[in-house]
């Protein structure tokens, strides 16, 4: 993942001539609603587990140290030399994601380091050539298929070991004056390189079977930069909908100036205050998030959130109508460390009696007025509102202007009624405050939640 969000969620998008694009080509026309439907599970799902992997499990200090550290490839040599992810069990993996409620998965195929999980006929940088000699990828994709859970992969658009990918402004080993920089990439062709993606991506996309999610990372335009120009994101994209013509794609290659090359937004490590817009258009969105402050294992990270903290994470992802994407970064014996395994387990528990407040839910309609210390999320099949109560307070809750607008009320994690009262004593007066008794004692779970069947 990339160390800051290049990501301002109220774009406007327009092309280099300061003007909004609207040519889109024949093969990206797309009604709304057929893109709807195409991102129908996707929007439905909203959460799902991001997986960092690659050789900079082994320093186990960010899956940037190479560039952090100004880690020359000879010695980076050393990371590769040593993996051999022994205990690696992907039925185990997917066992977790999906009893903590997980419906799809995100695998770094290949990160910026350019070290690729499976066995790609374009690179000896792969795993198959590492003491594992074993390819990664496509005994996962079957774990996880067989727990019905979706693939997604990830795909570094950078990659620092391939030797015609040109030196830029954050790349480990570039030289940093600008014309011995220069001198440098007059040996490196950019060309060579987006053949490379497209072979890449064309594996990718070809030996793994339906591929629902992909992550393309990242863009950075601009001097010393890059951006769709030198990806070729337009052939590029055009690729990917050609072999995976259903695939939902981020929007980091850089084609915001286009409403056709992405299909949403990317908050990264980051809460947006209100539902992402695209000229001034609700657009889908899904923020990637860590357990603590690094997406590779970091053996001394210490600043892990909370169960309690990344249960609320989803909640109020959900109540603003985006997705969870939350990151494991396996160990190199191909492990989850213990807090991962906590966290996990700690999600999954409030997730069996509650993700019925999650799957299929969204932000709710505005006449529905957020009590204090709440979070709304909204089901519109089922026509229910889902009261989370992150604050639980002394018998009682007001719910402002809810009267007449539902007809039965519970808790969800036991179906136990919960009686309400309108200020009139009626329980139909139309567009007054409504009264919940609640019990004294909170529920003991880590958020509880009042389910509303609404009228």
């Amino acid at each position: 993942m990339k160390k800051v969000v290049l990501l301002t969620l109220s774009m406007i998008l327009w092309n280099n001539t300061g003007i909004w694009s609207q040519e889109t080509p024949a093969w990206a026309k797309e009604t709304p609603k057929q893109k709807e439907e195409r991102m129908a599970w996707w929007t439905h799902d909203r959460f799902g587990m991001f997986i960092h992997w690659g050789l900079y499990a082994l320093p186990a200090r960010h899956e940037w140290i190479k560039q952090r550290e100004k880690i020359s490839d000879e010695n980076y040599q050393k990371y590769f030399e040593h993996f051999n992810p022994d205990l690696y069990n992907p039925k185990a993996w997917a066992a977790k994601a999906k009893a903590a409620g997980m419906k799809y998965v995100v695998l770094t195929a290949k990160h910026h380091e350019g070290f690729c999980l499976w066995d790609s006929k374009y690179t000896d940088f792969k795993v198959t050539n590492t003491p594992y000699k074993k390819d990664l990828i496509k005994p996962l994709v079957d774990a996880f298929r067989a727990e019905g859970i979706r693939i997604g992969f990830y795909y570094s658009l950078i990659d620092w070991h391939h030797p015609d990918f040109p030196y830029d402004r954050i790349h480990p080993n570039g030289p940093q004056d600008p014309e011995a920089r220069k001198a440098a990439n007059a040996q490196r062709d950019i060309k060579k390189y987006q053949k490379y993606l497209k072979d890449q991506l064309t594996e990718l996309l070809t030996q793994f079977g339906p591929i629902d999610e992909l992550f393309l990372d990242f863009s950075y335009p601009g001097e010393n930069g890059k951006g769709h120009e030198d990806w070729d994101s337009e052939n590029l994209l055009k690729l990917i909908r050609r072999l995976q013509p259903q695939i939902i794609v981020d929007n980091r290659m850089d084609l915001d100036h286009t409403d056709w090359g992405w299909d949403y937004v990317t908050p990264e490590q980051f809460m947006p205050q209100e539902w992402p817009t695209v000229r001034n258009q609700r657009v889908p969105w899904e923020t990637c998030q860590t357990f603590s402050g690094s997406w590779g294992y970091y053996r001394d990270e210490y600043s892990w959130k909370s169960v309690h903290q990344l249960v609320v994470m989803l909640i109020e992802v959900t109540s603003k109508g985006g997705n969870l994407l939350l990151n494991v970064g396996p160990t190199a014996r191909g492990t989850f460390d213990d807090r991962a395994n906590n966290r996990l387990e700690g999600i999954g528990k409030w997730m069996y009696a509650h993700n019925r407040s999650i799957y299929g839910c969204t932000q709710a309609p505005p006449e529905f007025k957020i009590p204090s210390n709440c979070l709304l999320t909204y089901h519109p099949v089922a026509k229910r509102l889902y009261i989370h109560v992150l604050e639980w307070p002394f018998k009682s809750l007001l719910l402002p202007g809810y009267a007449g607008k539902f007809k039965y009320a519970q808790l969800l994690n036991d179906a136990s009624e919960i009686r309400f009262r309108t200020q009139s004593g009626t329980e139909t007066s139309q567009g007054g405050n409504v009264t919940l008794d609640l019990p004294v004692q909170r529920p003991d779970v880590e958020v509880p939640v009042i389910e509303l069947f609404l009228e």
